[in-house]
């Protein structure tokens, strides 16, 4: 895989990016949403690996600074961060996309708060599974929809340079 200087450049801004977003703590539609829309955005102007990358790094990176405060959640969100990011790049449908993408990491991280980590005899509480579970799809879908718009716009501007 070849790794390009511009390609790098970029990813390492929009990760910047995203963890502005994260720094500021709004409510979980808000910095979900624009979390989502980042990843969509890094995906699909960098490169799948791109979104992947920043949302491999960003749970990480929110529990170093305090903002994700239940660790073990922390993989589950990578793989759904990743997750997201994959299916999203690999629909040429970009509605479908976003859809699909959605609905499983949804499905993946509603799953794993609910029976996976019950499952290893850990003790989630009650937030952490509202945080979780639907609120997820919402934010999914909203951080597609804005993170595609962002995309469409960006190629206009482009396009009349």
């Amino acid at each position: 895989m070849k790794f390009e200087t511009k390609s790098l450049i970029r990813t390492a801004l929009l990760l910047a990016l995203t963890l502005i977003v994260q720094s500021f703590k709004m409510p979980q539609l808000i910095t979900g949403s624009l979390v989502n829309a980042m990843l969509i955005i890094a995906a699909g102007t960098v490169g799948m690996y791109s979104g992947i990358s920043i949302g491999l790094l960003t749970p990480v990176i929110a529990f170093l600074v305090g903002i994700l405060k239940f660790p073990p959640m922390i993989p589950f969100i990578m793989i759904g961060n990743a997750l997201y990011a994959w299916l999203f790049s690999s629909q040429k449908n970009k509605v479908f996309g976003i859809s699909l993408a959605s609905l499983v990491k949804y499905l993946w991280l509603s799953i794993s708060v609910k029976y996976i980590l019950k499952s290893l005899s850990i003790k989630v509480p009650a937030l952490v599974v509202q945080t979780f579970t639907l609120p997820q799809l919402f934010t999914a879908l909203i951080g597609g929809i804005i993170g595609v718009s962002v995309i469409s716009l960006l190629r206009k501007i482009n396009k009349n340079k």
